[in-house]
């Protein structure tokens, strides 16, 4: 009994030093976080607010026509350029 638990320690152990390196990614309460881009995905993290706004609705029925309800990235991914993104919801704050 002992000889099995020795490896089970040893391979906790192990999977312990594996998942320190992990960082964890928490989302501020009231927020949410998106992927934009046309090939090169970026993360942001936007207000729930946003969602109320045609602008930003409008980004997401694009998202919708491209990916219907399955997102690559395992999130919402909205398919337009970054610096578009940036300018539409720099006028939404």
């Amino acid at each position: 009994m002992a000889f099995g638990l020795s490896g089970f320690v040893q391979g906790k152990k192990a999977l312990r030093r594996s998942l320190s390196g992990i960082k964890e990614v928490t989302i501020p309460k009231g927020c949410l976080a998106i992927y934009v881009g046309e090939d090169q995905k970026k993360r942001y993290v936007v207000p729930l607010s946003y969602l109320n706004e045609p602008a930003f609705q409008d980004l997401l029925s694009m998202a919708e026509e491209e990916f219907g309800y399955e997102h690559p990235m395992g999130g919402l991914t909205i398919p337009c350029r970054e610096d578009i993104f940036i300018d539409i919801t720099s006028q939404l704050t």
